[in-house]
């Protein structure tokens, strides 16, 4: 690899503009409004998607066995692991992203450049390569124990040395995030995490759990809100089926936290979530049950 190809896949996910050339994204397909997309349910359009969907999963295969090597070279050396498995994400979730063809925007990109919180909602399996792809080197990801079970990812994501909590009771979990936050900040770490806990299956955000809050609190990082919009539609939970729906990613300007107080944390859930649903579109607010 060229050497500044090299440097370009290290500076977080400006290096996109390098593999732009290889891996460019086609533009929006617009319906008569000139707003939305064309979805086409004729069998070979099926077909086009069930391809991309096969061709995701062996280009993932390849990619993930061959940094599985590069990290079992590394055991030795676990935080530096994280940053290999950074480098993995972006190759690895650019290339799925241009596989899939969906259109993507990025706004607010300058803000993804700090150390930080980043938080964003999930509502597809598409969100995790948009993660994969943008998070910067240096960025570790946290998620629930069981993740090792997921194929390819989970056993990478291990390998990675990122973090999993363990959910199966309150104590547990609440350890599990200050042994987190510990982490990050003993090896100047960023992180990455759903503050939803889980994937929606609408659409529309749900009630945000406390734990990046509490992170926050004992972190002292900044929080920055990654908002996706257009993921759930381009590809819903539970479907074999791949939209061509654009997608957006939009950071929002960090937050800090450095005189937040832990008797405050409810109050600052609730001010992201607000955040959240004041730049989501209607179809992925969530419903008054739901916020309630």
């Amino acid at each position: 690899m060229d050497q500044p190809l090299l440097s370009s896949l290290l500076k977080g996910h400006r290096r996109g503009s390098c593999l732009d050339s290889v891996f460019r994204l086609p533009g929006p397909k617009e319906d008569g409004d000139g707003g939305g997309f064309v979805d086409d349910d004729r069998w070979g359009t099926v077909a086009v998607s069930a391809i991309r969907i096969l061709t995701c999963f062996l280009a993932m295969l390849a990619t993930t066995l061959a940094w599985a090597v590069v990290l079992l070279l590394m055991l030795p050396w676990p935080y530096e692991r994280i940053r290999q498995g950074n480098l993995y994400g972006h190759v690895t979730g650019r290339l799925m992203l241009w596989i899939l063809g969906n259109p993507i925007k990025i706004e607010g990109s300058e803000f993804s450049d700090t150390r930080a919180i980043f938080i964003c909602n999930h509502a597809s399996p598409i969100d995790i390569f948009l993660v994969m792809w943008l998070t910067p080197i240096g960025t570790v990801g946290i998620a629930k124990k069981e993740i090792i079970w997921y194929p390819l990812l989970g056993q990478l994501y291990v390998l990675a040395n990122h973090l999993r909590i363990d959910r199966s009771n309150p104590t547990a979990a609440i350890e599990s995030l200050k042994e987190a936050a510990r982490a990050v900040m003993d090896n100047n770490l960023s992180l990455i995490i759903f503050p939803e806990g889980t994937r929606s299956r609408s659409g529309r955000l749900l009630p945000f759990k406390k734990g990046f809050i509490r992170i926050a609190l004992q972190t002292r990082l900044p929080i920055v809100p990654m908002i996706l919009t257009g993921t759930h539609s381009a590809w819903r939970k539970g479907s074999l089926r791949v939209r061509p729906a654009p997608i957006t990613v939009k950071y929002l300007p960090p937050m800090a936290t450095s005189d937040w107080r832990s008797e405050n944390m409810n109050e600052y859930v609730e001010l992201i979530q607000a955040l959240y649903v004041k730049h989501l579109p209607d179809c992925q607010k969530p419903l008054t049950s739901d916020v309630s």
